[in-house]
């Protein structure tokens, strides 16, 4: 009967705090960020890696960047399937919960910036609320968008690749979450000067 109060007065991890309480001023810190999934839907899929980078003002920061895969062996075992990505990736992996918890660190209060970031957000308010917490209180741009912004169009939806190639940005080979996340800085870097950003 007393479970919705529990809910209220629900003690939050001691990490949550420390990110909840950067929200009193506004960042001039941009993180443009871009997850890899196991699938599109947010109730059963997992993360398994993420890739972000901060801009300020008109510049990428690599220094200021934050790559992780996630070990996701419950999910891979639950659902019958190899786990060769976790084993072939050669970067340092982390359970989901200190994942979460170091990405969290990293944007701290920051704009966060992604191509269809709604999705990305959604994935990380998921795993967030396997650790007691509440959901991301950043803002939130999606280069999808401010590119329809920019030339008015209303009916379409454009890929990432679609993107590149509108403003010049090289192609690559390789696909991960961090090189996802890199030409994703760089189209914002363009959207964001013709769309007088600051």
């Amino acid at each position: 009967m007393l479970d919705w109060l529990k809910n209220i007065n629900k003690e939050h991890p001691e990490f949550w705090k420390n990110y909840a309480s950067k929200f009193d001023k506004k960042s001039s810190r941009y993180v443009v960020l871009s997850t890899e999934t196991s699938g599109l839907n947010t109730d059963k899929d997992v993360i398994l890696s993420i890739g972000s980078f901060a801009v300020i003002d008109s510049s990428i920061i690599i220094g200021d960047s934050f790559e992780a895969v996630l070990l996701q062996y419950k999910f891979f075992h639950d659902n019958g399937l190899s786990n060769e990505f976790l084993v072939e990736s050669k970067m340092k992996k982390l359970g989901e919960p200190d994942a979460i918890k170091a990405f969290i660190d990293f944007i701290g209060n920051s704009t966060l910036v992604g191509h269809h970031i709604d999705f990305d957000v959604e994935m990380i308010n998921v795993a967030l609320e396997k650790l007691d917490c509440g959901r991301l209180k950043n803002e939130a741009l999606d280069i999808d968008v401010m590119h329809r912004k920019l030339n008015d169009i209303n009916d379409k939806q454009f890929s990432l690749e679609e993107l590149c190639t509108a403003y010049n940005i090289p192609k690559s080979d390789r696909n991960s979450a961090a090189e996802d996340a890199y030409k994703t800085a760089l189209l914002f870097l363009k959207l964001k000067s013709r769309l007088g950003i600051k």
